[in-house]
């Protein structure tokens, strides 16, 4: 299998958002498709496509989009509470308004770059 050593495989549909509540330190391998992850109070985007992994580095609520179906090997170090929701392609931000709420002005009055 895959996932080997992994707690958890989700299979996900395409615009499939799974939400995580208190997720820091649960990593994400993606062995087919691709994900687009957002976290609470960060403007970084993280995406991810097949063969890619990444550690939730921040608490507080997580989103995790399926922009094809996508199989994704979980590993969480405690319980996590997660929720899935088929997102509605019709209310789903398109990606020039995602691009636009990248390079909107914030507290420091302009872009300001995560490195």
């Amino acid at each position: 299998m895959l996932c080997t050593g992994y707690t958890k495989v989700w299979e996900l549909a395409r615009n499939e958002i799974v939400r995580l509540d208190g997720a820091r330190g649960t990593t994400l391998r993606v062995t087919s498709g691709g994900l687009w992850i957002t976290l609470e109070n960060d403007k970084r985007d993280i995406v991810l496509t097949a063969g890619d992994s990444y550690t939730i580095d921040r608490g507080g609520l997580t989103l995790v989009e399926a922009q094809d179906k996508s199989t994704v090997c979980v590993l969480a170090s405690r319980r996590v509470e997660e929720a899935r929701v088929l997102a509605d392609p019709a209310t789903r931000p398109t990606f020039t308004a995602r691009l636009a709420a990248i390079f909107a002005p914030d507290d420091m009055g302009g872009y300001c770059p995560y490195y």
